[in-house]
C-alpha cells in the first residue's frame, strides 16, 4: 500500500475516525463516509464530533492538509475499511445490517485488486458474510480468481483500542489481521504497517473474528468474578476493595475491580456473539454476562432501600458514561441506573451528573423527575449520593459536602 493510495474509512465513530486520521497522518490520502451528515460536515470542519483525548488537533492537522475529507458517499478507492456498528439485538445477536448495507455501497466501485477490511466487532463468519453480499451486488468480482473474474482481496482486523487512549493503542498495539486468502492478509498488513508499531499477526477471518470476541469475553468473565465478590462482601460486611488489595499482593493474583456492572460496545457485547455461535458450550461466558447485568439492578435496589430508609426525595447520581473520562454512553449501566431509578422512584428527583455530556440523551430527557447537573450542585441538592463512574472530576469532591448522606461508592472512588 504506497503513499498515493486512495483509502476510504466507511463510519466516523470512536474507531473509524481515529483510524482515518491515523492513516492520514501516515500520508495517505483518505476519505471518510458516514451517513450523518452533521458528522461530515464537522470533519470536515477539522471539529471532533466526540470526545477523545489528543485526536483532536491531529484531526485539524490533516484536514487542514487536505489529507483527510469526508463524505456521505463512498468513492472509488484502493482499500475500504469497513468500521460501522453491529448494534445489539433485543434477542442477543448482532445486527448486521450496517455491514451489510456497506457492503453494498462499496461493491459498485470495486473493479478489481481492492483491499476491504472490516474492523467492526463481529460474529464468527461476517467477513465471508460482507464477502458474499459485495460478490452478490457486483458479480463481475470474485475472492479466488474464478472464470477469469477480477479478484478482491477481503480481510478482518478487529479493533483493541481502550476509549481515552484510542490514538496512542492505535499505534502501538498489536493487530490481528485474518484474510479470506493469505493474499488479502498480506495486503491488509501492508496497510496497517503504515502506522502501527505493534506487531502484526496474520490468521483466518473467523480466528481472527473470534480472537477479538475472546478478548473481550475474558474481561469479562474476570470482572464477573469482581463484582459477585462485591455481592458476596456486602453480605459478609466485608470491604470488598481491601479485600481484592490484599488478594492481590498474592504473585500470581490479579483480581479485576468490581463496579455497577459492564458497558460499552464491546464488553458488554462480545460475550453475546460467542454465546449465540456455541449456546450449549459457552456457559461460563453466559453466565459472568448474567452476573455483570445483574449488577445494575442490585445497585438500584440499594439506592431504593437508602431512600426508603431516610425518607428522600432527591438522588444523586454521578456519572452515565459506560467508563471514566469519555462522553460515550453505549451500553453505560450507569444509563441503565438512572433510567431504572426514575422508574422505580417517581416521587424522587434524580439528578444526574455527566460532566461529558452537554445534555441527557433522549431515553432520559423524557423523564419528568430526572434533570442534567452539575456535581456540586446536585450534591448539594441530594439526600441519597450514588457515584456510577469514576470520572476524575468527581475525585476531588469536597469530602465535607457527604456528610449527613447516604453515599453508596459503586467504584470504591471516596473509600
Amino acid at each position: 500500500m504506497n503513499a498515493q493510495s486512495r483509502i476510504v474509512v466507511l463510519g466516523l465513530g470512536y474507531i473509524g475516525l481515529p483510524t482515518a486520521v491515523v492513516l492520514a497522518r501516515a500520508g495517505c490520502r483518505v476519505t471518510g463516509v458516514d451517513l450523518d451528515r452533521r458528522k461530515v460536515e464537522a470533519v470536515n470542519n477539522g471539529a471532533l464530533p466526540f470526545v477523545e483525548p489528543d485526536l483532536d488537533h491531529v484531526l485539524r492537522d490533516v484536514v487542514a492538509a487536505g489529507s483527510l475529507d469526508a463524505t456521505t458517499e463512498p468513492p472509488a478507492a484502493d482499500a475500504y475499511i469497513v468500521a460501522v456498528p453491529t448494534p445489539f439485538q433485543e434477542d442477543k445477536t448482532a445486527d448486521l445490517s450496517h455491514v451489510l448495507s456497506a457492503a453494498r455501497s462499496i461493491a459498485p466501485k470495486l473493479t478489481g485488486g481492492e483491499l476491504v477490511i472490516l474492523e467492526s466487532t463481529s460474529p464468527p463468519g461476517t467477513t465471508q458474510r460482507m464477502a458474499e453480499e459485495i460478490l452478490a451486488t457486483n458479480p463481475a468480482l470474485s475472492l479466488d480468481g474464478a472464470d477469469g473474474r477480477p479478484v478482491i482481496h477481503v480481510s478482518y482486523c478487529p479493533e483493541r483500542v481502550l476509549p481515552g487512549r484510542i490514538m496512542t493503542e492505535l499505534v502501538e498495539n498489536d493487530r490481528i489481521i485474518g484474510g479470506l486468502t493469505e493474499e488479502a492478509a498480506r495486503r491488509a498488513k501492508e496497510l496497517y504497517e503504515r502506522f502501527c508499531r505493534g506487531e502484526l499477526l496474520l490468521t483466518d477471518a473467523v480466528t481472527a473474528e473470534m480472537a477479538k470476541l475472546t478478548e473481550n469475553s475474558f474481561r469479562d468473565v474476570n470482572i464477573a468474578f469482581a463484582n459477585e465478590l462485591s455481592l458476596i462482601c456486602d453480605r459478609l460486611g466485608v470491604d470488598v476493595w481491601r479485600l481484592i488489595e490484599l488478594a492481590n499482593h498474592h504473585p500470581r493474583v490479579n483480581v479485576l475491580q468490581p463496579g455497577p456492572g459492564v458497558g460499552g460496545h464491546c464488553i458488554a457485547v462480545d460475550p453475546w456473539f460467542i454465546v449465540s455461535a456455541a449456546p450449549e458450550e459457552a456457559t461460563l461466558i453466559r453466565t459472568a454476562r448474567q452476573v455483570n447485568d445483574g449488577k445494575s439492578g442490585y445497585v438500584v435496589g440499594r439506592v431504593a432501600e437508602a431512600v426508603a430508609g431516610t425518607g428522600a426525595s432527591t438522588v444523586a447520581a454521578l456519572g452515565l458514561a459506560f467508563k471514566a473520562n469519555i462522553d460515550d454512553l453505549r451500553e453505560s449501566p450507569a444509563r441503565q441506573i438512572v433510567r431504572d431509578l426514575a422508574a422505580e422512584l417517581p416521587d424522587c428527583k434524580v439528578l444526574a451528573v455527566e460532566p461529558h455530556i452537554e445534555k441527557l440523551p433522549a431515553d432520559l430527557a423524557g423523564l419528568p423527575n430526572v434533570d442534567l447537573a452539575d456535581a456540586t450542585g446536585a450534591i448539594a441538592a441530594a439526600d441519597v449520593v450514588v457515584l456510577l463512574v469514576d470520572h476524575d472530576e468527581f475525585r476531588g469532591v469536597d469530602r465535607s459536602m457527604l456528610e449527613g448522606k447516604r453515599v453508596i461508592d459503586t467504584k470504591g472512588l471516596w473509600r
